[in-house]
């Protein structure tokens, strides 16, 4: 067991990797991942019965605790990635398809990841884990409404099999992980240890199976998709920061609600495109899975240095009154 967990560990670290490996592969060799489709809704509820097996009375408590910050960072979440989302579909020329679909990863919950991001960037944890949770509850009411509100001027939108489909998919399993847990108790735990290997092979399996299925229209549309899935990542990461500013929140909280906000469940967006809309549709969510780990860790990497700059400041003014005196 102890083999297991260093080996998911590793994988857990180095998911970026893995991710963008795959996403290659999966581009230069189509057929050796088509197969994977169908099981694309599975692969992302393992992933849901994972997350609800992860959390824990303490994460609702923090809600109750502190619910301003969560509410926040919630609203943040649902208002300026899908209005982002919305401005850089109708500005830059794009098909129908992919405009559906860059509004559909918009409209997402948050991803799990960002909690990982947090952690790294030394900001409130506590707080991203209650806003990823809060807002994938969510999800079932707030997406599909979205998704209606936005995207219907491309495509017909049907919010009520939305609805369902992120009931089955996302509410689910994660009550069903709460009651496993709740059930087995600590038992669960060597479990979860192994849970960074299996949500890694299945989030890279989604991406290489949207990539594969979608080769030839990414061929050709590739560059714009991944130009508008790098901008509404990136004004997200600001957005939110300056959402974090504008309620006066503490540093720690602002780099919470950045990352909350830029980092999307782009697995459900990949598995809500591929169910409702069309492979072409699910291309930004699997191009927002591969280049949100990678702009994650360089996101927390600048806001840790921030802080540990921050930290390092008022020593160094000591230092240098004392010195003079």
């Amino acid at each position: 067991m102890k083999t297991l967990e260093k080996i998911s560990s590793f994988v857990g670290s180095t998911f970026a990797i893995w991710v963008l490996l795959f996403a290659v592969l999966s581009f230069v060799f189509p057929s050796g991942f088509t197969w994977i489709v169908p099981y694309i809704v599975p692969l992302l509820g393992i992933i849901m019965f994972g997350m609800g097996l992860t959390l824990s009375k303490q994460d609702f408590q923090e809600v109750f605790r502190r619910p301003k910050d969560v509410a926040i960072g919630v609203a943040a979440q649902f208002t300026v990635m899908p209005l982002l989302a919305f401005l850089l579909v109708t500005i830059l020329p794009v098909s129908p398809e992919v405009a559906v679909g860059v509004i559909l990863v918009g409209c997402c919950p948050g991803g799990t990841s960002s909690n990982v991001m947090t952690y790294l960037s030394k900001g409130d944890t506590a707080l991203s884990v209650s806003i990823t949770s809060v807002s994938t509850l969510l999800a079932p009411l707030l997406t599909p409404v979205l998704v209606l509100l936005f995207a219907s001027q491309w495509l017909p939108v049907s919010a009520g099999a939305l609805f369902m489909s992120i009931v089955k998919i996302v509410l689910v399993p994660i009550l069903l992980g709460l009651g496993v847990k709740a059930l087995l108790g600590n038992k669960v735990q060597t479990g979860v240890k192994a849970l960074p290997l299996v949500s890694v092979t299945a989030i890279v399996a989604i991406v290489a199976a949207v990539i594969s299925d979608s080769q030839s229209q990414l061929a050709e549309t590739g560059v714009t998709i991944f130009a508008i899935v790098v901008l509404h990542n990136v004004l997200g990461y600001l957005l939110g920061y300056g959402m974090g500013k504008l309620f006066k929140m503490p540093a720690a909280k602002q780099r919470a609600v950045s990352i909350e906000v830029g980092m999307q469940n782009s697995g459900l967006g990949a598995s809500l495109a591929s169910v409702h809309f069309s492979p072409l549709a699910a291309v930004p969510s699997a191009i927002f899975s591969v280049w949100h780990n990678i702009s994650g860790p360089i996101i927390a990497t600048i806001f840790r240095k921030q802080q540990e700059k921050h930290e390092k400041g008022p020593s160094q003014d000591e230092e240098s009154t004392s010195s003079a005196s």
